[in-house]
């Protein structure tokens, strides 16, 4: 009798398939190691991730990833990576990745492209020589360089305009029923938040605000027409100064009861939200930190920093300073004014102070004229003001100019001055292009805002050794802003 069991047609299948399997793996672990000695590229090395792969950046963002799906000889990647244009920066590495963090913000509407080839992997047996990764090629943009203004005329005026420098295209955003006296744009420059009235109640319209939000087209996958949409009503309350926060999510409003006068402070909107009230009482001027968080406001004999929730108490109460100008982008310092009003000498002057989280509080300059507006550029080097020397002279006159104040060195010098006093506010370009600001047409008549022109200023470069450049831009209007 036979005693062997015989395998079935299924079982021969199943031992045929595993074999032919074993075989195949061995092959490819033969071929792997093989390839590790003698392939010009390297089937496993390359970047398996660019975090900023067609991707559209702002003056946030300051660094790019680029991770690995191996060890990497460190020197032979810092020393192939290409980036075109060049946006200078440095390299630091964690594990497989690597950080590109940029010195200062991309130049805006441009398109980047990354790459790296004939940079070599890193093996535990270091009597091995690496092997070349598998060229990469990643890209990304800048968004387009943008600027919104008033207009003042003919079919222009009273309209919020946007001027998309990258495109040369201009926008009219605002319908003609509405006269726009401020705006502030989103931090991605696809929205802007504008405060207007009804276009027939002429000089009566500062008194009957409300707030609205208008898209731009800007930074957005697909161009939309421009939508209105209300976002504060005047029915109860006269809307005045506004202030958006850096991430778009709160907006604060001073606010004056039409009915109860004594019903004046500061409101806040949030998460579309109705407004709730911060803080009554003695208010100056304001603005929301960066940190989205907290507001300075100007109450009595200093500045509160109040968080910005319903009936907040101070968090920090700085008592030297009457007005708060401007912050840096990550919060830390800030550009204030002294009044000197407890010092009998210098009771008429001001001084500018840079303040830090750090308790430092320095003197940058004293005048006896006025300090306007100062801003930080991107890289919170320099500080540029709009500020006025008195003339000497029986007349009070006091003659405008911009200050470029280097914070490092603590030196300040005049970029451009002006004939006659008039008033301005900087805007500084979010990737440091230049500053924009506007400037009276005609001597004559200094005050109207339909004789106001726009300007570009372009600080000189230190190193170039070149001169700062004025030019006069084609457009009328007041209060232009450059958008992030």
């Amino acid at each position: 009798m036979n005693t062997e069991k015989q395998l079935q047609p299924i079982d021969q299948l199943a031992i045929a398939l595993m074999i032919l399997l074993a075989l195949i793996m061995g092959f490819l672990i033969w071929g792997n190691n093989a390839c590790d000695r003698n392939c010009i590229f390297h089937p496993g090395a390359r970047v398996s991730a660019f975090n900023w792969q067609n991707k559209t950046i702002g003056r946030e963002d300051r660094a790019f990833v680029l991770s690995f799906n191996r060890p990497m000889n460190h020197d032979s990647v810092e020393q192939n990576l290409t980036i075109t244009p060049p946006l200078p920066g440095k390299i630091s590495w964690s594990g497989l990745r690597l950080a590109y963090t940029l010195k200062s913000p991309a130049p805006y509407g441009e398109t980047y492209q990354v790459s790296l080839a004939g940079a070599t992997d890193r093996f535990s047996d270091q009597e091995q020589a690496g092997t070349t990764i598998k060229p990469f090629q990643g890209e990304f943009r800048s968004r387009d360089r943008a600027f919104a203004y008033i207009g003042t005329q003919g079919v222009e005026q009273g309209k919020l305009i946007l001027f998309n420098w990258t495109q040369q295209q201009s926008e009219i955003l605002t319908p003609d029923d509405l006269t726009v006296f401020d705006f502030e744009p989103y931090p991605q420059g696809d929205r802007i938040l504008f405060s207007a009235a009804d276009t027939q109640l002429g000089t009566k319209g500062v008194q009957n605000l409300q707030l609205y939000r208008v898209n731009t087209g800007l930074n957005a996958k697909s161009a939309n027409k421009p939508q209105i949409e209300l976002i504060l009503d005047n029915q109860q309350y006269q809307n005045n100064k506004f202030d958006l926060a850096r991430n778009g999510q709160a907006i604060v409003v001073q606010r004056l009861n039409r009915y109860n006068p004594a019903e004046y402070g500061l409101w806040m909107i949030a998460d579309n939200q109705p407004p709730q009230l911060i803080t009554d009482g003695q208010i100056g001027d304001f603005l929301i930190a960066p940190d989205s968080q907290t507001v300075a406001v100007a109450q009595g004999e200093g500045i509160a920093l109040l968080p910005l929730a319903a009936d907040a108490e101070p968090l920090d109460f700085l008592p030297r300073f009457g007005q708060v100008l401007d912050f840096t982008a990550d919060g830390t310092g800030a550009a204030m004014i002294d009044y000197n009003t407890d010092n009998a000498k210098l009771r008429y002057t001001r001084s500018l102070f840079y303040v830090n989280n750090q308790g430092i509080q320095q003197e940058l300059l004293k005048t006896d004229g006025s300090i306007q507006n100062c801003q930080f550029d991107p890289t919170a080097t320099h500080l540029y003001c709009w500020l006025t020397e008195l003339q000497q002279g029986q007349e009070y006159i006091e003659k405008p100019y911009i200050a470029e104040i280097d914070l490092k060195t603590k030196q300040a010098k005049t970029l451009l001055s002006l004939a006659e006093y008039q008033n301005s506010k900087l805007s500084i370009a979010p990737d440091g292009l230049g500053i924009i600001f506007e400037r009276s047409l005609s001597n004559a008549v200094i005050d109207f805002e339909s004789n106001k022109s726009i300007w570009l200023l372009i600080p000189a470069d230190a190193q170039a050794n070149s001169l700062a450049n004025a030019e006069k831009l084609p457009f009328i209007g007041f209060r232009p802003q450059w958008l992030p």
